[in-house]
């Protein structure tokens, strides 16, 4: 989530939700040098069309320059997290483990208890290290070139899961920063307006054009 650090990078790496198209154009940089330079992925094939269908993106920098990214995609029951990658020269580790510890932290504090990634063969040990488990009855599957095989995690239960009772004004904070207040929190102070619930002012030839609709029907 917003704010965290790694302390043994100099300048030290922060691991943040993306929440501008900025941020997003830096993700897309990231991935093209991983998956379209190193991997020879189709362009089509690496922004498939679910980087902005409801998807949350982490981003890991340091000193401003993007080194990491990941997806989280979001389905009725279980998380997905995907598209993981680290700049060459920034793969001593720290980076991913870092992107995907918080990447398990926002899937359970959003109440989800379980989650799934599709993971090369060679990573399947990388990924038991946070607990998941191989679906080995699944098998093996093929895209874009690569052997893939399915990883589920069952992590326990967040003590501060998001739930429908929750606290309206925490519900509406910025995903991922859901423990300090957000800009709504700051609007409360405002109160009601004492306008809420009339009808907003038209114009007069707004309203006779109502009423000329009004009378067609």
């Amino acid at each position: 989530m917003d704010g965290t650090r790694v302390e043994e990078f100099e300048p030290p790496v922060i691991i943040r939700v993306a929440r501008n198209l900025e941020d997003m154009q830096r993700i897309a940089v990231v991935r093209a040098l991983v998956y379209m330079a190193e991997q020879d992925c189709p362009y089509d094939e690496e922004f498939d069309g679910n980087d902005l269908a409801g998807a949350t993106h982490l981003l890991g920098e340091a000193g401003g320059e993007p080194l990491g990214c990941l997806r989280i995609r979001w389905f009725a029951d279980f998380a997905k997290i995907e598209r993981v990658c680290v700049r060459k020269g920034h793969r001593s580790g720290r980076v991913a483990r870092q992107m995907m510890t918080e990447a398990m932290e926002i899937i359970r504090r959003k109440g989800y208890r379980k989650f799934v990634g599709h993971v090369q063969e060679h990573l399947i040990p990388y990924w038991k290290r946070y607990g998941f488990i191989h679906r080995e009855h699944r098998g093996v599957f093929v895209f874009s070139d690569r052997a893939y095989a399915e990883m589920e995690g069952r992590p326990a239960p967040h003590p501060q899961a998001l739930h429908i009772d929750t606290d309206p004004l925490i519900l509406d904070r910025p995903e991922g920063d859901w423990d300090r207040p957000g800009p709504l929190d700051k609007s409360v102070k405002r109160g009601a307006s004492p306008l809420q619930g009339r009808e907003p002012a038209r114009g007069a030839k707004a309203a006779a054009a109502l009423k000329e609709t009004e009378k067609a029907k």
